[in-house]
């Protein structure tokens, strides 16, 4: 950082980019997360170009973890953009079970109701900003959990592609 002059105690100026290294580790990553994106909880192929690394923290506030692993979330690229510098969205990392609720016919996603009402808005800050809970991701989980019911992927298929599903498939007492 020293290098490129950036002053890692505040907020980087407008305009100012740093050179992106964290690239070159998202093969590593990649295969860390076990291809699951960390916010919409589905494999995606590293192949497909799909996927980029999310700061948590935004690196134009948080110069200082730009560089650092602790920082990084796999994120499929949709995913990624709608994020950009949000600070108002749950770390994965924190995410507890049970926090997000699935209808699995229709794959809407929504807050546990049973949560407290400040976590709950939290989750739908979340939901709203990534868009989660848009028809495309609908469509897509839902189209998981019928392939598992038609019989086209295993349980086993489930958990390893489409988690979120398979977790609310098992909460449902559905596997």
């Amino acid at each position: 950082m020293a290098k490129h002059d950036v002053d890692i105690t505040v907020a980087l100026p407008s305009g100012t980019e740093l050179p992106a290294y964290w690239q070159a580790c998202l093969d590593e990553l990649h295969d860390r997360y076990g291809g699951i994106c960390a916010y919409l909880a589905v494999f995606f192929e590293r192949t497909t170009g799909a996927g980029s690394v999310d700061h948590f923290h935004p690196k134009s506030l948080r110069p200082d973890l730009a560089y650092e692993w602790c920082n990084y979330r796999l994120a499929c690229s949709a995913i990624n953009s709608r994020k950009w510098n949000s600070t108002n969205v749950l770390d994965p990392f924190e995410v507890k079970d049970g926090w997000f609720y699935l209808e699995l016919v229709s794959g809407k996603i929504f807050p546990n109701p049973q949560l407290p009402t400040s976590l709950q808005e939290k989750i739908y800050k979340t939901i709203k900003r990534l868009k989660l809970d848009n028809l495309a991701h609908n469509e897509l989980r839902a189209r998981h959990y019928q392939y598992y019911c038609e019989g086209w992927i295993s349980k086993v298929f489930l958990e390893k592609y489409s988690p979120f599903v398979w977790k609310e498939a098992d909460r449902q007492g559905l596997l």
